[in-house]
């Protein structure tokens, strides 16, 4: 299959990333084409994938426009010249293996890593020697590759080594101290849509991954790069959500291996700072709040807060807004019914420190 041009690299070599598959301008369709067995046998990733999570986020240091959650974010990392420094073997590797282009290598997320980062260096580390060449060859043919590089080809293992370490290094300074708001909001978007899943079935998730996908049974059109078709063959998708994904999904290159969608989670559910109303913590007293609030955890509409709590649906309405406006809890319309999710900072409350 084709692929565009590269597109032409960034004005600051230390801030330059790639644009992988549909991770920037919109200007083709990824149509998934699905079977019976396939909706059998399509799944939701429990939390984000850390290893996607670490090429995704390199995209967002990028990013001119970036969202609020991503400027508090990329503060952080500013304000603390040590986490910089040890994202630097990281960042260099990323740079060269993912520059600005419609293509990075798949080797740098491995299905392995639904299990854990541990388990996803552990499988980069064993890839077979042909894979690293032939990825490297595909990706050759956008961009130069720096020379240094080579050695994953030629199965050095030193070069294999010294990506997986940079790799866990920069999880470890990029994205492990912002763990807590990564793994609430993902939290929090999937029990959104794992309730489209338990109402209406596989096809009333795929319908609820609007804007950006469109489920047209039986193909699930998404909003990608260039124009691309997958065909699952009875394999199923998994969809994993991630924080740093950010303007449409992102799938693997190679048609051959299990097919995985990222999406963004929806924006409503991604943490922002400034949230929080002045004197609204003060008003967080009583067990029937504190109730409130744990019944929030993974999602409840207005009913469920009333039934799991034990209180009235107008009491626990009044609740909810008062966690609201604390930033404690985030609610969010989904047609006739209003879904309450914990955000980071309730999720932080209600966990012993």
């Amino acid at each position: 299959m084709p692929l565009p041009d590269p597109l032409q690299p960034g004005e600051n070599p230390l801030l330059a990333s790639v644009i992988a598959f549909g991770e920037e301008e919109v200007v083709g369709l990824l149509r998934i084409h699905f079977t019976a067995d396939d909706l059998a046998r399509t799944t939701m990733a429990a939390a984000a994938d850390p290893l996607w999570e670490v090429v995704l986020s390199r995209f967002r240091l990028r990013d001119r426009d970036k969202a609020l959650a991503y400027r508090s974010w990329e503060r952080g990392l500013r304000r603390s010249p040590e986490r910089v420094a040890r994202m630097g073997a990281g960042v260099r590797w990323l740079m060269a293996l993912a520059p600005e282009g419609p293509y990075f290598p798949d080797f740098l997320t491995p299905e392995a890593a639904r299990d854990g980062l541990e388990a996803g260096l552990s499988a980069l580390r064993s890839t077979p020697r042909r894979r690293f060449r032939w990825e490297l060859g595909w990706l050759a043919r956008y961009a130069p590759v720096a020379g240094w590089v080579g050695g994953l080809g030629d199965g050095e293992v030193t070069s294999v080594e010294g990506l997986a370490t940079a790799l866990s290094d920069y999880y470890g300074a990029a994205i492990a101290p912002h763990g807590e708001h990564i793994r609430a909001a993902v939290e929090a978007d999937r029990a959104w849509r794992v309730g489209h899943l338990l109402s209406g079935g596989v096809e009333a998730l795929l319908n609820g991954l609007r804007p950006t996908m469109r489920w047209r049974p039986p193909v699930l059109e998404v909003d990608y790069t260039l124009d691309r078709d997958l065909h699952l063959h009875g394999r199923g998708l998994r969809l994993v959500p991630s924080y740093f994904c950010r303007r449409v999904p992102v799938a693997l290159a190679d048609p051959e291996l299990s097919p995985v969608l990222v999406y963004p989670i929806d924006a409503a559910f991604r943490w922002t700072p400034g949230t929080r109303a002045p004197g609204s913590l003060e008003a967080l007293v009583g067990d029937s709040r504190a109730a409130v609030l744990q019944a929030a955890r993974g999602g409840a509409t207005t009913t469920e807060l009333a039934r799991r709590a034990g209180v009235s649906i107008a009491a626990a309405s009044r609740h909810a807004k008062v966690l609201r406006e604390a930033g404690l809890v985030r609610s969010v319309r989904r047609g006739p019914a209003v879904l309450h999710l914990l955000t980071p900072l309730g999720t932080g409350l209600l966990e012993p420190s």
